[in-house]
């Protein structure tokens, strides 16, 4: 009965949409999560919710995931192939279940920030690690995004990147 279910279509359908969804059977609960949301911004976009609404109600949702799912598996594939042939042995790197990115950890003193504006010369871009951290700099950790690109693509910015971080 305490349960809140809580969603978004910014990933499953488009990043820019800022649409999301709250289920609960607690009905006190539902009503102060409403007063909360409508304090914070009066308002969803009643646009963005009558697109969604048509989006659901025209198109086959579990098939469109099922195509989300196949599509980054390979995706996430040929970026963990990719690491494995070209970053050098003492970089880690996780090996996502699902989402969207792979966290990539250097060698300790060695930071992201700092390899940023050589991979951006060879046309390189990640998320250097400082931004996940409350109260550190200079952070040995990278995100990287799997799912903006084809394969070939992937492979060839995980070699470059392979050869900066050589």
């Amino acid at each position: 009965k305490n349960s809140v279910l809580l969603g978004s279509f910014s990933k499953t359908v488009a990043p820019g949409i800022r649409l999301g969804y709250l289920a609960t059977k607690n009905k006190e609960l539902m009503q102060q999560l409403i007063t909360c949301k409508q304090a914070s911004d009066l308002h969803t976009s009643i646009f963005t919710q009558y697109m969604m609404y048509t989006y659901l109600v025209e198109n086959r949702y579990d098939d469109h995931i099922k195509t989300i799912i196949d599509r980054y598996s390979a995706q996430a594939n040929a970026m963990l192939d990719a690491m494995q042939a070209y970053f050098p042995s003492q970089v880690q790197y996780t090996k996502p279940q699902g989402g969207m990115f792979v966290w990539v950890t250097l060698e300790e003193g060695r930071s992201a920030l700092q390899l940023f504006p050589k991979a951006m010369e060879q046309k390189v871009a990640f998320v250097p690690g400082d931004p996940f951290y409350v109260e550190k700099t200079d952070v040995n950790a990278m995100r990287l995004n799997f799912t903006n690109a084809s394969p070939e693509v992937i492979k060839e910015g995980i070699k470059r990147l392979g050869q900066i971080l050589a």
